[in-house]
């Protein structure tokens, strides 16, 4: 299916995006690749698929546990290009990569991007790649059309910022806490600080800068309450618990109730003028 920049799908929400993580792989190849698609169906705007690594600085323990499970399977990289290439025939909603920067080094970063556009990706997410060490990807992500996507933590200085948002394309994943993924009763109120700086930091260079917070979010309300301040929630460790718990079933249910927090106060269910 042909799809819309993730950029242009985060848009077309009225800037008011769902994006959700899976791991490819989890439980199964075949299971992850209609996980995602569910999700999709459910309202989420894109797939976030998470790449199982052995070292996940960024990732909580729920996130890891089922990483771990699909290497101690076997997992092969080859599995992430038929997970995308089966869900972008299925689904035109952008599929995100979130990637550690080692597989893609070995793999070979202009041919793991060649891979990435062929299979009908949309871009990379890279946690641990900053945009000052990223001129191979950044070169070869304009050469493919791809997506590059980069973190801003409320650690990060003025000029990081300045360096995520020139660099990034799709949008900056703004990181609403300090830590690990998983989660939270309540999503940081950095959040929204970290937010507010990347909108005045894109605004002061004549710019602007579609900002999706990650990190914490898990129900309906956090979703509406991030974007009130954001152009999309992403949401991780939720929605691979509910998959472990109650399978495909069970994580398009939850995707379906976090697409809720997305509606606008006139759009949900029972609302009145």
């Amino acid at each position: 299916m042909s799809r819309m920049s993730t950029a242009d799908a985060i848009r077309a929400t009225g800037e008011r995006a769902l994006i959700g993580y899976l791991p490819v792989g989890f439980p199964d190849l075949a299971t992850s690749i209609e996980a995602a698609v569910a999700i999709a169906e459910a309202g989420c705007t894109a797939i976030e698929l998470g790449v199982p690594y052995s070292d996940p600085a960024m990732d909580g323990p729920v996130i890891q546990t089922a990483t771990q499970a699909v290497l101690d399977r076997g997992f092969r990289l080859e599995e992430l290009f038929e997970a995308i290439e089966a869900i972008t025939a299925r689904t035109s909603v952008p599929v995100l990569v979130m990637t550690y920067w080692n597989p893609v080094l070995r793999h070979g970063v202009d041919r793991f991007a060649e891979r990435l556009a062929a299979a009908g990706g949309a871009g990379l997410i890279t946690p641990d790649l900053t945009p000052e060490n990223a001129a191979e990807w950044l070169a070869a992500a304009e050469r493919h059309g791809l997506d590059r996507i980069f973190l801003a933590a409320p650690s990060s200085s003025d000029a990081r910022l300045d360096a995520a948002i020139e660099a990034s394309r799709g949008f900056v994943y703004t990181v609403s806490t300090m830590g690990t993924t998983g989660a939270r009763t309540d999503v940081d109120r950095a959040a929204r600080a970290l937010s507010e700086r990347i909108a005045e930091r894109a605004a002061a260079t004549g710019g602007e800068a579609l900002r999706c917070v990650g990190l914490g979010i898990s129900t309906p309300e956090q979703v509406r309450d991030v974007l009130e301040y954001a152009d999309g929630a992403i949401v991780g460790s939720a929605l691979v618990r509910a998959l472990d718990e109650g399978g495909v079933p069970a994580v398009r249910a939850l995707a379906a109730s976090l697409a809720e927090g997305t509606l606008a106060p006139t759009e949900r269910k029972g609302a009145t003028a």
